[in-house]
């Protein structure tokens, strides 16, 4: 692992993280990691990172913006941006990794003698985790799902990591903040920041392509809101004009899956209040016509927070979450 700027000396700098590898048509080749550092003084450091999956745009384009606008006089303490952390997947607008094929966000703690993917997480588990008192890892639900835009986090059990926490999930602005469990295996950056005891705030602003420009806005005041609620970024903290909408989605049950491949028919829009046994949508199938559709149906009453993407899915997708308020 190369890094081409300074973490400690005072100042901006731009340069890249470069993680060597070889392909076919490269025995001398390097993953360049745009990285930016804005230091200026005493205060927090915070590292804001988006492109963890490769397919979700919104958090890149809030952090590239920032990279252009921000000057050294706003920043009090410490910030470093990553825009994207997965350029290979951003580029070919995948969820994994081209090079290696691996999840990024399913590579933590990291392997420092891994792929490509496992070093850059050992790098950000060993290096620049224990720098940071605030992790900001923006996400969307990419190609795959949709959401209603929330910043969410998980229940924490250190009761004042999770008091911090709350404070600035809800200084994203967003209408809901949103509880989530991990269904889908191990290894999560998040988890790793909240092992070592960061105050870690994470997003989903909508899903893939296209994106409305009401999300792309959203996505990018609330960051400029977090940064200064989290004393980093000079400027007033704006305050919610309402009370956040607290949910939370704990158990596996709250997650609907195809339980078939073939087209899936959403049958109620996002952010809709379901009643316990209520369909969400329906499963048709190309090569049956003559088949009825299968319905997919809430397991408990709550809100569509999320829901499928693409129209076409694989027996095991995931095509809604449903959540429940807290509060």
């Amino acid at each position: 692992m190369f890094v081409t700027i300074p973490f400690d000396a005072p100042g901006a700098y731009y340069g890249h993280l470069a993680v060597p590898y070889s392909y076919n048509l490269g025995g001398w080749a390097n993953l360049l990691v745009p990285i930016a550092v804005l230091n200026n003084g005493p205060g927090p450091t915070v590292l804001l990172m988006a492109g963890n999956h490769g397919d979700e745009y919104p958090g890149q384009v809030a952090i590239l913006k920032l990279w252009r606008e921000l000057r050294l006089d706003d920043i009090t303490g410490r910030l470093i941006l990553i825009p994207c952390l997965n350029p290979p997947a951003a580029h070919a607008a995948t969820r994994l990794s081209p090079l290696d094929g691996k999840n990024f966000n399913r590579c933590f703690p990291g392997n420092p003698a891994g792929t490509p993917s496992e070093v850059l997480a050992h790098f950000l588990s060993t290096v620049l985790f224990p720098m940071a008192g605030v992790v900001i890892d923006l996400h969307t639900g990419g190609r795959s799902l949709t959401f209603v835009p929330t910043a969410h986090m998980h229940r924490v059990p250190d009761e004042a990591q999770r008091a911090q926490m709350f404070a600035a999930t809800e200084a994203y602005l967003t209408e809901y903040c949103f509880l989530y469990a991990d269904i889908a295996g191990a290894g999560l950056l998040p988890v790793e920041a909240e092992r070592q005891g960061k105050i870690v705030i994470t997003t989903e602003m909508g899903g893939g392509e296209p994106v409305p420009a009401a999300v792309h806005q959203l996505c990018q005041r609330g960051l400029r809101n977090v940064l200064r609620h989290c004393g980093v970024l000079r400027g007033v903290v704006e305050r919610r004009e309402r009370p956040a909408i607290w949910v939370e989605a704990l158990d596996r049950e709250d997650y609907r899956f195809a339980p078939e491949s073939g087209l899936y028919e959403a049958e109620i829009d996002l952010g809709t209040q379901v009643k316990k046994g209520e369909r969400v949508g329906q499963l048709h199938f190309l090569e049956r016509p003559d088949r009825n559709p299968e319905p997919v149906v809430a397991a408990s009453a709550g809100v569509l927070i999320a829901g499928r993407g693409p129209s076409i899915v694989k027996q095991g997708d995931c095509v809604a979450v449903i959540a429940h308020e807290v509060q």
